[in-house]
Formats: C-alpha cells, structure tokens, sequence
C-alpha cells in the first residue's frame, strides 16, 4: 500500500479482514512509528485497529515496491509524479497496479492509468482503477458497500476483486478503464458543484435537476474521449456522482459548500484538512476538452468559479436557467 490517507486506511484494513499481509508506505516516520506503536493511524480513520502482525508500515518505498507483485496506489494525484519520480519502468515489470487514485495529474492533465502508461510503460492490462460508490468512512464502520475494479483485462480485475471482497464489501469487475476513472473525476468537480450550490440556499429539488444534468454531461464527455458501449446509469458512475454529491463524508462536496457560503476558494483549500480533488481536476478537464469539444455547462460554471473569480451566485444562476 502506498499512501497514508483515509482510503490507503481503509484499503489496509479490507485486505486485513481476509488475512493479507500488507507492505504499507508512509512518507513520514513519525506515522510508521505510530501505527508500529499505536496500531492505528493518527492522522486518518483513527478508529480503525490493525493487527501487529498483518501490517508492516515502513518509510522505504524502494523497498515495499520491490518485494510485492501487487501495489495499491492511494496518494493524492497532485503528488504522483514526486511520489514515483525515482522510479523506472524496470521496477513494475510484471507487477500489477492498483488505483485508487479520483483525480488528474496537474500541468500533465493525465488520468492515473494514462500516466502510468506513458511515463513508467506499465500496461494498461496490468493496471486496476478502483471507483465507487464508496466513501472510506463507511468502510471505517463496516457499512455495506460496492466497488467497481476496472481494467482490460478481466482475469486481473477479478483478482483484485477477490482480494478485497469481505463481508461488508461487494466488487464487480468492468473493462472500461477510461470511463470509470473519468467518470470519477468528474463526479469530485459535480460534487464541488453540489456543495456551492447547497452552500448558496439552494434546495433539494434544485440539487436533483442539478446532478440530473450532471450525469448526461459525463456520459456525453466519456463517451467523447472513449467511444465504448458502457451504461452510465450503472454504480461505479452513477452510483459514484450520487454519494459523493450528497454524502456527508464528501470533502468535495464540503469545499464547495464553503466556497457557497462566501470563503474565498484559497482560504477554502487552507481550511480543508484532506485534499479535495475536484480542485485541480476542474481545471484539468477544462484542458483535455479543448480536443473534444463536449458542452460542460456545469463542470465549466465550476471551473470559472474556482480559477477565474467570478461570483459563485451569478455563475450558478446563469446555469439553473440552462438546465432541464
């Protein structure tokens, strides 16, 4: 396991329920020290309770990243690229990656899979996009939930499937590595698009025309950059706009609530505790649909928002007139 945030906790304590023994990777000592210590993580999902002897936190990536065939990968997607960075594409031959990764990568406006690609030659048939619907807090309390493991290959999907699946937590498999990791993405800026208008006074009957529309946006855009036959109404899209747009635990959701009820978008940033990563996906999006072309009122109105300054409360009234 790479990562030390809520869903690298949430993914130690799924493999654990089934007895895996976990490599985890935390960029801090302190943290290794603790979780050695303390057996729980400090900083996130500080209630969950790990096994001594089914966890080995460590600060030596080199290291966990040699000895293991299966990599969770569960950083920020803003520091990737600085995670990775002294890494070669000899160091992931044969091994197979897992994303849990919901955003793009800054500047390079690549999704998680598309990097890896391009910049370590892992095979896309060797890389596993985990998506939702599936909040790490509700894992934290055992809630019965579902994921979706996208990859071309579906014997690897259904691998990694059988190494999650638990009793509070059901997995399907997909091929549409494009759509679903798009499609995650841009449910974190619809879910930042809730929360502004939750934050402005907007109602119940609004939020549901709202994401609505939301849902036809993405299925016109992943449709745009990867023409497969896919339905959109299914959980690891639909399902995954719809909890992250109205859950509580959606940090998405929480910025743009903030950012409604008049913070600044910086000071909204600094006040939020975990990286919210419809932020930088926004603007990310903007960028890839210059080639595609595909109508975003609602992603767009977001991205005007948060990068270019305009009033929140005139940008989302421009778009209530345009939705149906």
């Amino acid at each position: 396991m790479v990562g030390g945030g809520s869903w690298a906790t949430a993914l130690v304590k799924i493999l654990n329920e089934s007895n895996h023994q976990v490599n985890w990777w935390l960029r801090g000592q302190q943290a290794v020290d603790h979780l050695l210590k303390k057996h729980h993580n400090s900083h996130y999902l500080s209630s969950v309770s790990f096994s001594p002897g089914l966890i080995s936190p460590t600060n030596d990536l080199r290291e966990v990243i040699r000895v293991n065939d299966i990599l969770f990968l569960a950083v920020p997607a803003t520091f990737l690229p600085e995670v990775l960075e002294n890494f070669l594409p000899e160091d992931f031959q044969d091994k197979i990656i897992v994303s849990a990764i919901k955003g793009m990568i800054p500047d390079k406006n690549q999704i998680i899979a598309a990097y890896l690609y391009q910049h370590l030659g892992i095979p896309f048939e060797k890389i596993v996009i985990i998506s939702g619907p599936c909040h790490a807090e509700e894992v934290a309390l055992e809630k019965l939930s579902y994921l979706t493991l996208a990859c071309p290959d579906e014997a690897v999907a259904l691998s990694i499937c059988e190494l999650l699946r638990c009793n509070y937590l059901r997995c399907i498999s997909s091929d549409d590595i494009y759509g679903t990791e798009y499609g995650a993405v841009l449910k974190n800026i619809y879910a930042l698009a809730a929360g502004i208008c939750h934050g402005l006074g907007y109602g119940d009957n609004f939020q549901a025309v709202l994401i609505s529309n939301a849902i036809e946006e993405m299925e016109c855009f992943v449709k745009a950059v990867h023409p497969i036959s896919r339905d959109i109404k299914n959980s690891a899209y639909l399902g995954d706009l719809l909890v992250t747009a109205y859950s509580q635990f959606s940090r998405n959701r929480t910025l743009g609530t903030m950012i409604g009820k008049g913070y600044s978008v910086k000071t909204a940033l600094l006040e939020t505790n975990m990286v919210a990563e419809g932020y930088n996906a926004a603007k990310c999006i903007h960028e890839v649909n210059k080639q595609y072309h595909v109508p975003l009122l609602i992603s767009e109105a977001t991205y005007r928002i948060l990068y270019k300054g305009v009033s929140a409360r005139d940008e989302m009234q421009k778009v209530s007139e345009k939705l149906s």
